[in-house]
């Protein structure tokens, strides 16, 4: 198996999501990889009640914190829910080769990993890593 040249990241502005975007930064940086961030567009932003400027400027943040570089990150904005959105992004022109989501906590064993996260990893045509919320990972 060859290193992915390109790794989407399923991205909220959500904990869960900012860790995610951290963890395939620094993958990315260390395999020389492009990073797509990519924002699953739901009501929410249909209705303005979501400012996309703002959790673009902080996902371009957090990959600069990770030390990549600028150019490396594509920013996409498509309709759906995350788990369709990401798998289309796995399967389009120029697909990723890995997809990266993060989880939210939950205090009962079984739920551990959310719903969009089960059926990524159900329907994925790639490999997916869930990651867990910041300070849980290790």
């Amino acid at each position: 198996m060859r290193a992915p040249a390109r790794i989407a990241v399923g991205y909220d502005g959500s904990p869960g999501s900012e860790a995610a975007l951290r963890w395939a930064a620094a993958l990315a940086r260390a395999l020389g990889a492009g990073v797509k961030v990519v924002h699953a567009v739901g009501l929410l932003e249909h209705a303005g009640l979501a400012a996309l400027s703002v959790h673009e400027e902080r996902a371009r943040a957090i990959v600069a914190g990770a030390g990549m570089e600028s150019s490396r990150l594509e920013w996409c904005v498509l309709e759906g829910d995350p788990g369709s959105v990401l798998c289309r992004v796995a399967e389009g022109p120029d697909p990723a080769e890995l997809l990266v989501v993060g989880t939210r906590r939950s205090s009962v064993p079984a739920g551990l990993l959310g719903s969009t996260s089960l059926g990524l990893v159900a329907c994925a045509p790639v490999p997916v890593v869930v990651v867990p919320p910041a300070g849980q990972v290790g």
